[in-house]
């Protein structure tokens, strides 16, 4: 069997299942962030008229992390927050993180931070990206407010068919200034958007077992571009260090797939092969190499979000900006993926880096990113972002245009002002 397959038989209480199987597995991590306000509409509607006392089946298993518009940005937006506040209370729910600076943060980098995910397990989230807990070797995807309000319910997620999995193997070592962000890109680029579609990629080779977890998050965080159900990346001592220091007590048991374990396609790569990548607008799988789109003039960088705003993210962008400035007709945001990167940053000195070149500093969330709070574009203004996505009306404005880029490229990019290769080196005085 291969991960995904032996990870729901172990959920389903069966010795093995086949894709095209339609399960019933039992969950061990559900995540919501502010939507959380409609799955508790939905979980109302479970109980209602039932006569049966309306509460969660397992407190210890629900994470709800406040990301999305924090601070709240509107009086219906606070409201809903209230809400999520009073049904965490009244359910007692113990993974809550609220708007804080000693808790909060981008959602997918709380449940990493805090250990929340381990080899093996079944996480849902009702956010697409909850496919970026693939990396820890968990079978994590993506739903919605009413299939929520059943697993609040049961424990257990409905009609779940066993998705067939593709095999992406990637050899060698990435070239210097290419980073795990370009590895998925080129891969989406390959692949398009729906090259995955209802499929599980499993991540494999030298480069994945020498990558490190941030890295590992990147790819499986953007699996879903390529329409994928998930992306998992088998467990190993890099999985079982990056937990014990996260805080992780119990037995850490990676999930490997069977040598013979069946594949419905197997895509090798070689690490060595391609340059920085950049994908255009306004498709995710529009990916051209750095070379082909340099010197696209840029109105707005941002660098940050659950899949570019780790600490090592922020780390090689303030080594590139050092001494340097924002060029003039250029703005700048950063976004660390959560309170606690935010603090390791600031003790680091790289948020004083990032002021000094003319960057602005946001708090830790998601509103940049899908363009609900913060940040948002002009008409005709061009993003060049670290973000996941650059679908028309990301970043807030449908007339404006979205590249998706590396830290690295981000950063060089926002010295010259232009889309920039971080190979060629920046001076602008």
């Amino acid at each position: 069997m291969t991960i995904v397959e032996k990870i729901l038989a172990r959920a389903t209480g069966r010795d093995s299942v086949k894709p095209g199987d339609v399960l019933e597995p039992a969950v061990d991590v559900a995540m919501s962030h502010e939507n959380a306000a409609l799955v508790i509409n939905q979980f109302d509607e479970v109980f209602k008229g039932t006569g049966l006392e309306q509460k969660v089946w397992d407190p210890n298993k629900i994470a709800i992390i406040l990301d999305h518009r924090v601070p709240a940005e509107s009086a219906k937006t606070a409201t809903n927050q209230k809400k999520i506040r009073n049904f965490v209370k009244s359910n007692r729910i113990t993974k809550f993180h609220d708007v804080r600076s000693d808790q909060g943060g981008i959602c997918h980098q709380i449940l990493a931070e805090n250990g929340y995910v381990k080899p093996g397990y079944v996480v849902v989230g009702t956010d697409s990206h909850t496919t970026t807990h693939g990396a820890f070797g968990a079978f994590a995807f993506g739903i919605g407010a009413t299939e929520m309000a059943s697993v609040w319910s049961l424990g257990v997620v409905l009609n779940v068919e066993v998705p067939e999995t593709i095999k992406v193997i990637v050899n060698g070592k990435l070239r210097d200034n290419v980073y795990p962000k370009d590895l998925i890109l080129h891969i989406i680029g390959k692949m398009t958007n729906q090259g995955a579609n209802f499929k599980v990629i499993e991540f494999h080779g030298e480069a994945i077992r020498n990558m490190p977890m941030s890295g590992r998050l990147v790819l499986s965080n953007m699996s879903v571009e390529a329409g994928a159900t998930a992306g998992i990346i088998p467990g190993d001592e890099e999985t079982e260090l990056y937990l014990r220091v996260e805080g992780a007590h119990n037995s850490i048991t990676p999930v490997l797939p069977d040598d013979d374990a069946k594949y419905c396609q197997i895509i090798e790569i070689d690490a060595n092969s391609f340059e920085p990548q950049i994908a255009c607008p306004h498709t995710v799988d529009n990916v051209k190499p750095i070379s082909e789109v340099k010197g696209v003039k840029i109105d707005q960088i941002v660098i940050g979000s659950c899949t570019n705003g780790r600490l090592d993210d922020l780390e090689i962008a303030a080594e590139i900006l050092k001494g340097k400035k924002v060029a003039t007709d250029t703005r700048m945001l950063i976004f660390p993926a959560s309170w606690e990167i935010y603090k390791l940053a600031m003790k680091q000195g790289l948020l004083e880096i990032f002021t000094d070149s003319g960057a602005v500093i946001m708090n830790p969330g998601c509103g940049c990113c899908l363009g609900v709070h913060q940040g948002a574009i002009g008409d005709g203004e061009v993003a060049l972002s670290t973000t996941n996505r650059n679908f028309k009306g990301r970043m807030g404005n449908p007339k404006g245009d979205v590249y998706l880029c590396s830290p690295a490229v981000a950063a060089t990019s926002a010295i010259t002002g232009e889309i920039t290769s971080p190979s060629k080196g920046v001076n602008n005085g």
